[in-house]
């Protein structure tokens, strides 16, 4: 349990809120005896699987049709995601429904509160394991609109796309995807997927310059990021999936895969991340089939690729990313 999580258990205890049933976004375990009674929401494919192997009720969306007396929220460190999620949790409250909300200090947990307190006004406030965690409740003061907006699926002006602010650089395109697709051949062809595809930026390019792919399917850990790119690609040439690559198996084989692949847990870097979806691009390719794959230049994917591949070669060095072309 995260020190957030934690937090926010303690000041669940604060509370009589009887057998009332709650909804809990962003939720992680807590207590068995909140097990039964929360509805919970994690559109993390690990987490969510998580929460479900542990007999949580877990869906990675939850309908603001039926209203609940309780909701909870855990913070993270993306603040227009904060605002979305408290923007939604407010219309899923029933009027006079009481939220909590927790999140970390190093994550600006202070600064959502504040902006809270002058939304809605904070009832109650608590710092538990440098943690913030504040209870409103809901009144006719709604959320102000930019919060709102950023709660529902929504164009990213001037981008031509959909996103949500769940997602890295949900309102522009990152730097490494924009070196790879300048390296992006025009001669792919048959099924190609795109791993850790975020909102489709890359998938959406190769489909564009390669007119022989008759398949793609683009895949992330990330079901708002699956919902995105959904939105993004043509639905006759791309497929979505929501899966773990870690431990999902990939829905195909491939004759070519693109990726940009995470490195971050929280705000630790994490090189494992990417070296597993390595691991599980090298599976999924065809003999033959190619990886195009963008990364920090200070990771080490180098040793990772060539046990993988029998042939690699870098394609572009710009001193803050490389861009790898391996070979199965």
């Amino acid at each position: 349990m995260t020190p957030a999580a934690r937090a926010l258990e303690l000041a669940l205890s604060t509370l009589s809120a009887g057998a009332a049933r709650a909804f809990f976004l962003r939720a992680e375990a807590l207590g068995s005896a909140w097990q039964t009674r929360i509805d919970a929401e994690q559109s993390n494919k690990t987490a969510h699987d998580r929460l479900a192997a542990a007999g949580w009720t877990v869906t990675p969306h939850l309908s603001a049709e039926a209203r609940r007396p309780l909701g909870l929220v855990l913070l993270t460190r993306h603040k227009e995601e904060s605002f979305a999620n408290l923007a939604r949790a407010w219309s899923m409250l029933e009027p006079e429904g009481t939220l909590l909300a927790a999140g970390s200090n190093v994550d600006g947990a202070a600064s959502i509160e504040r902006h809270a307190e002058a939304a809605f006004g904070v009832v109650e406030r608590w710092s538990k394991h440098h943690c913030r965690v504040f209870r409103l409740r809901r009144t006719d003061r709604a959320p102000p609109d930019y919060w709102t907006a950023l709660s529902r699926p929504h164009r990213v002006p001037d981008g031509g796309w959909w996103s949500d602010p769940a997602l890295f650089c949900w309102d522009r395109i990152d730097d490494g995807s924009a070196l790879l697709a300048l390296h992006l051949p025009g001669d792919l062809r048959g099924h190609v997927a795109d791993f850790g595809c975020g909102w489709g930026y890359l998938a959406r390019e190769i489909l564009a310059r390669a007119p022989s792919i008759e398949r793609l399917d683009a895949i992330d850990i990330e079901h708002r990021a699956v919902e995105a790119a959904r939105r993004n690609l043509d639905a006759s040439r791309a497929a979505c999936h929501w899966l773990d690559l870690a431990v999902d198996p990939a829905p195909a084989r491939y004759d070519a895969i693109l990726c940009n692949p995470p490195f971050h847990a929280d705000r630790a870097a994490d090189p494992t991340l990417g070296t597993k979806i390595i691991e599980a691009a090298a599976r999924a390719l065809k003999p033959g089939g190619r990886l195009l794959l963008v990364a920090n230049r200070g990771l080490p994917y180098a040793p990772v690729l060539q046990r993988a591949f029998t042939s690699v070669e870098q394609l572009a060095d710009n001193n803050k990313f490389r861009v790898w072309r391996a070979v199965r």
